[in-house]
């Protein structure tokens, strides 16, 4: 049987609140737990009371269950479930180890209300988690946020958990572990840590459900590929803190750069520099007091001056009152410029590596400026957060933590606790305001990618419309934050004058709580800006991260080896391919190029002519069937190695606005100026670019526009020479010119596809009339194949074609002719 004695018991008194050298156990016990409660009662108060929604016709009963059980989901439910169990663990604790002598009544008390509050906090996560799926079930789209309740109530019980810690020197406390009683209590405290500190965690990230998935949409026409999200335009969007573990995981990446140990080793220094500041921001003040203090006394001048002396250097290292002009700040920027520029390379390397890796389904679908803005502000994103949360975020942190050990050690208690309760007020009414910011500014990003890849000014008028609201809210946040630090300084100075004025503390501590405070408050009045940079980083990232996660389509299989090529024999053996499913593109294609001929592919638009060269490159990959180079499935090899051996001249050459020289240096950008002007005397434009007004070194414009269609074509040519391919694709590369450029560049390509297997796709067949076997293609198959004078003979669909393209031409020969 338990027995209560008297309620605080020699472990007190009640009040004063600091005895020992410590916080009174009674009275941190009596007034925690009743904060808990009270809180805990407030929150789940609020939240039952919600009017339930009528669901709709055929809309299932959910509970909180019947959701996916994501892990972090479940690791909240255990520790909250713990954290109901560990109070009253730690009463039997007291009670085993108690020998049979009377416990403090405090001690039943703050188990008892600890239990509840805990309780209330577990049942307020079920309650928010089965109100989210009921409104899924009615199909109303929602962002699964805790409620400010659950979040505060976690907050505070962490940060309970920390402020004990004042009492570190305190002999009635479990620190010093004297006795059996000491060790318990001391172990139970490091769990209540760590299942406090994980529920506060997990709280900010929210893992109540998973984030909507994108998906390809692609529509009926073959080559009309469309990529959109499956998320409904009501959806609301995704809470920046999901994905923070992959978010953390990439930054810390960054931190530490990989393979380069001088970069690594200045890492090191700045870290230590960042230590050093918080140590300069404390003895900053100190030696402020002292000269206060030796001022008053009329002390010696030897210890005036030496005391003045040290106080200005160290304010010389410190700086301004947020150490952003001191020496060592400085100093810290200056070195960490190397590594910023280092991680803004390795991002932006690793998104453009990865976008090229995607398929061609993917980049027909996406939107150029669109992606480029998201690669832009991906990139920024990561090294702002690198740098808020590194050198401002965890820095202030650190201050306040050692503000409050430092005040109540030195001074008393209560003027921790101002510290205390004024600075998690902050941070709470920083981070509840931010997040409810957080809509304005998504919404704000969602615009200007639309009015980036449309420009339309019913769109930029809604952009205004959403940063009138962000920045109107951004005041209000302002102000409330000043409102806070005001009422704390206020607190603080009032209480250190009235120790001053009854001589418990003397003139030098009063300004020494002044300017601690003020050099406290000025970081502390940037981390509003901190934390809304970092929600702003976070939102700028989630584009980016989905573009990281698109998945590769046509990916190497694991163990591939290189194309081995030999001769240049290519097969296709009843190929079937779709681009989507319903209509097969492709239909039992089945033919062989032998090395060094000549295959030339005809017939209407859209009967699959390109899509044969497009699954030749391996673009994507086939339903079924097999496609074969010198008797190796192309599947089977590595991606690099079987385009390394083909060559493309496409029908609209894609030019880089760059010199004509790199143009033609992109077949193989190794290759010296020699080997670019011989390329170009092969493809006959060796001349035409000695014309240009700087010759090789002439700016082509965007896409080549400052050239001609045939310039650009021999441009294309001259790449394809250059590369020196084994196997070329011809795809409509001469169909948008005239006939004179046509043939000339006909004699050009003739020399480059000698001796080398070529596959062309005609429009005009005249161009394809030497071809050593012809293929024409109608609704993906197949429907004739021979040499030009065979199918004219056998009168079918290519003869048709062939009758047509000469009777055009010879209308267009007499519109032409001049009148008699």
């Amino acid at each position: 049987m338990v027995i209560v004695g008297n309620y605080c018991e020699a472990e007190g008194p009640l009040g004063p609140a600091w005895v020992q050298g410590g916080l009174s156990p009674c009275f941190f016990f009596t007034l925690m737990p009743s904060t808990l409660m009270a809180l805990g009662a407030l929150a789940l108060v609020l939240a039952l009371p919600c009017k339930r929604r009528e669901r709709p016709a055929g809309a299932r009963e959910v509970s909180w269950s019947s959701g996916p059980l994501v892990a972090p989901y479940v690791l909240q439910l255990l520790l909250a479930t713990l954290q109901v169990a560990l109070p009253l663990a730690s009463l039997v604790g007291q009670v085993g180890t108690a020998g049979g002598a009377p416990l403090p009544g405090y001690l039943l008390l703050a188990s008892i209300l600890g239990t509840l509050a805990s309780a209330c906090g577990l049942g307020l996560l079920v309650v928010e988690r089965n109100q989210a799926w009921q409104k899924l079930a009615m199909g109303i789209w929602i962002e699964f946020r805790h409620s400010s309740g659950l979040l505060l109530l976690w907050t505070v019980a962490f940060t309970a958990e920390n402020l004990a810690l004042v009492s570190w020197n305190s002999p009635l406390w479990w620190w010093a572990r004297a006795d059996l009683g000491q060790q318990v209590q001391f172990s139970l405290w490091v769990l209540r840590y760590v299942v406090s500190g994980g529920l506060f965690i997990l709280g900010l990230w929210a893992p109540g459900l998973r984030p909507q998935s994108y998906a390809l949409k692609i529509n009926e026409d073959d080559q009309d590929v469309e990529r959109s999200e499956v998320q409904s335009a009501e959806a609301p969007p995704r809470s920046t803190w999901q994905d923070l573990g992959r978010k953390l995981r990439l930054l810390s990446g960054y931190l530490w750069p990989q393979g380069s140990p001088v970069l690594q080793f200045i890492v090191l220094i700045c870290l230590g520099l960042m230590g050093l500041e918080r140590g300069l921001n404390v003895l900053v003040p100190i030696f402020y007091r002292d000269i206060v203090n030796l001022l008053t006394e009329k002390a010696p001048w030897s210890s005036l001056a030496w005391t003045v002396t040290v106080y200005v250097i160290l304010k010389f290292l410190q700086g301004g009152g947020t150490g952003s002009t001191g020496f060592v700040s400085n100093l810290r920027t200056f070195l960490w410029i190397r590594v910023q520029q280092f991680t803004s390379r390795q991002v932006e390397l690793r998104l453009f590596s990865h976008l090229h890796e995607l398929s061609l389904r993917w980049h027909l679908g996406r939107r150029t400026g669109e992606v480029l803005r998201i690669v832009d502000r991906g990139t920024s994103s990561v090294t702002g957060l690198l740098s808020y949360l590194v050198f401002n975020i965890l820095p202030t942190l650190a201050d306040i933590t050692i503000g409050i050990i430092y005040f109540s050690m030195f001074f008393n208690a209560w003027f921790g606790l101002i510290v205390f309760l004024c600075m998690s007020l902050y941070l709470i009414v920083t981070i509840v305001v931010t997040e409810w910011r957080t809509k304005f500014r998504r919404a704000m990003n969602t615009q200007e990618n639309a009015t980036r890849a449309r420009a339309v000014d019913s769109l930029l008028n809604f952009e205004t419309d959403l940063e009138w609201k962000s920045t109107a809210s951004l005041v209000l946040l302002n102000q409330t934050q000043n409102l806070v630090i005001g009422l704390g300084l206020l607190a603080g100075s009032l209480l250190c004058a009235y120790f001053v004025s009854e001589q418990k503390l003397q003139v030098g501590d009063f300004v020494l709580f002044g300017t601690y405070i003020i050099q406290l408050y000025m970081p502390l009045n940037w981390f509003g800006t901190y934390y809304r940079m970092i929600q702003t980083n976070f939102i700028d990232m989630e584009n980016m991260f989905d573009l990281l996660k698109e998945k590769a389509e046509v990916k190497d299989l694991p163990g591939a080896g290189p194309l081995r090529f030999q001769r240049g024999q290519i097969e296709f053996e009843n190929v079937h391919f779709s681009y989507s499913s319903g209509r097969e593109t492709l239909q039992d294609v089945s033919f062989t190029v032998m090395p060094g001929q000549t295959l030339a592919l005809v017939g209407p638009s859209g009967a699959g002519k390109s899509t044969v060269l497009r699954l030749l490159f391996r673009f994507y990959d086939i339903s079924s069937g097999c496609i074969r180079i010198d008797g190796q499935d192309i599947s089977q090899v590595t991606q690099i190695s079987l385009r390394s051996h083909i060559g493309v001249v496409p029908q609209d050459t894609v030019l880089f606005n760059d010199t004509v020289a790199n143009n033609i240096r992109y077949g193989c950008v190794t290759a010296g100026d020699e080997e670019v002007m011989a390329a170009a005397q092969a493809a006959g434009i060796h001349e035409a670019i000695l014309n240009f007004p700087e010759g090789y070194e002439t700016q082509v414009g965007e896409r080549g526009l400052k050239l001609s269609g045939g310039e650009k074509q021999r441009i294309a040519i001259a790449r394809t020479i250059l590369k020196a391919p084994d196997i070329i694709l011809l795809d409509e590369a001469t169909s948008a010119l005239d006939t004179s450029n046509e043939r000339a560049i006909q004699a050009s390509l003739a020399k480059v596809c000698a001796n080398r297997t070529t596959i062309v796709v005609a429009h005009r067949l005249s161009t394809v009339v030497d071809a050593d076997q012809i293929l024409v293609f109608k609704d993906g198959c197949i429907v004739e194949r021979g040499r030009h004078e065979a199918l004219l003979s056998r009168g079918g669909m290519y003869a048709d074609m062939w009758q047509l393209q000469q009777r055009g031409q010879e209308e267009v020969s007499e519109d032409t002719r001049p009148p008699e």
